[in-house]
């Protein structure tokens, strides 16, 4: 089976037998050097489409060392070379325990190992001015202006927008706030029209990417993780970048300074005061005439833009994903609500288990467990138990309290006597 990856490469390829692509461009495509490029299309030509895959794939590698020479390595770097770097571990290995390894191969060990951690590395760069992309879809930027575009006459409004980094071909839509799930629509709406851009370029918003702390080893490992936009992206295998300053996306910039002039005068020439009245004059009026006026022609006109297959499933790739362990009672807890999972779908390795949940941008929630969806039900709440009956006797006053208090059934006299003490008179009275 090819995968995403391989069926992109392909069609790379096939773009250069029919002559549309040169091997440089489909090289810088694919961040392959010409001669990779020769050799994979000689490949394709006498095994077909398999020629694409690794012929290694889901092999050994004939040069990988014995099992037990890494066990022995963990075992004893874990042991006594715990804080070593991996160049002077190796060295020591090599010396003192005969166990022969390159300083990389031992590093990629204690990283798998949980013994070592990786360091991001800055790469401090110089802006300069760089040339188009030569194919569409092969860099589309993607940013939002905020900026008040009705004027006054309606609700605060975001204009988000997709500017082809080739053509300057733009899609753009107004949504009332600028969040993951409005730019996920917006996404959405391209994909559906243009089909998978090669990378998107955009700023570095809470949106985008995480802020991270940074690492104090000089390997030490971080951790992946990604906003719901970049899940979804590496989803679709699309890439993702990361512009340093707003210099660096200079079309969509420009294509919002010539928005914040025209777009703002044509809306208030067609009267638009709400979302849904700012959207049609954007989509039969301005955006027409931008790709009209203000676009470039490509130097190649092959479109870089990838189709969406079956396994792109949008309604499940743009939505907000989350995991959940699922309870020996087959629920999950999400939200503050409980779910029950149906009896149908319950199967070994459910329980305990993680479990994919989607809250899909319809309002829908969906919940796969590995390669199946499986039904649930929202649990109800049980009823609060009633509070205990108030007592209707009247409190006892505070002298009868503090004398029963004080009583003992088995040091107090007997009843004849409290009767005659009460009755008597006091001595001082007479």
């Amino acid at each position: 089976m090819l995968s995403t990856k391989d069926r992109d490469r392909l069609k790379v390829l096939h773009e250069v037998r029919q002559g549309h692509l040169t091997q440089r461009e489909a090289g810088e495509q694919l961040g392959f050097t010409d001669r990779w490029v020769r050799k994979l299309l000689g490949r394709v030509k006498k095994e077909g489409d398999r020629g694409v895959v690794h012929g290694l794939r889901g092999r050994v590698s004939n040069r990988r060392l014995p099992e037990k020479v890494r066990r022995k390595a963990l075992k004893v770097v874990e042991a006594q070379y715990r804080d070593f770097g991996p160049t002077l571990a190796c060295e020591y290995l090599v010396k003192d325990h005969q166990v022969k390894v390159s300083r990389e191969t031992l590093r990629q060990w204690l990283i798998a190992a949980g013994l070592r951690r990786v360091r991001r590395r800055k790469v401090e760069e110089v802006h300069v001015w760089r040339p188009r992309r030569s194919c569409p879809g092969e860099l589309v930027q993607w940013d939002t202006s905020e900026h008040d575009w009705l004027e006054g006459r309606g609700p605060k409004l975001y204009l988000v927008a997709m500017i082809d980094d080739a053509t300057s071909q733009a899609y753009a839509r107004f949504v009332r706030q600028d969040s993951t799930e409005e730019n996920l629509r917006v996404l959405g709406g391209y994909l559906k029209r243009r089909g998978r851009p090669v990378e998107f370029y955009t700023d570095k918003s809470s949106l985008f990417t995480l802020n991270a702390p940074v690492p104090e080893a000089a390997d030490e490992a971080v951790e992946e993780e990604l906003t719901q936009i970049g899940r979804a992206l590496r989803e679709l295998g699309i890439g993702w970048i990361a512009a340093h300053s707003p210099q660096a996306k200079g079309r969509i910039e420009r294509f919002f300074g010539t928005a914040q002039d025209r777009l703002v005068k044509g809306l208030r020439l067609a009267k638009a005061a709400s979302l849904e009245e700012a959207n049609t004059y954007l989509e039969g009026e301005y955006l027409p005439l931008w790709n009209r006026s203000f676009t470039a022609v490509a130097a190649n006109p092959t479109d870089a833009h990838r189709r969406l297959s079956r396994e792109h499933d949008l309604a499940a790739i743009l939505s907000h994903v989350e995991e959940r362990v699922v309870t020996p009672d087959y629920t999950i807890r999400y939200r503050g609500k409980i779910y029950q999972i149906g009896r149908r779908d319950i199967r070994a390795g459910l329980r305990g288990g993680r479990v994919r949940v989607e809250r899909r941008l319809d309002g829908s929630l969906a919940v796969k467990f590995r390669e199946h969806y499986v039904s649930t039900a929202e649990c109800q709440p049980r009823p609060k138990a009633p509070p205990p009956p108030v007592s209707s006797k009247k409190p006892r006053s505070k002298a009868a309290r503090t004398w029963m208090k004080g009583f003992n059934l088995q040091k107090s006299p007997p009843l004849w006597a409290i009767l005659k003490a009460e009755t008597s008179p006091h001595p001082d009275t007479g």
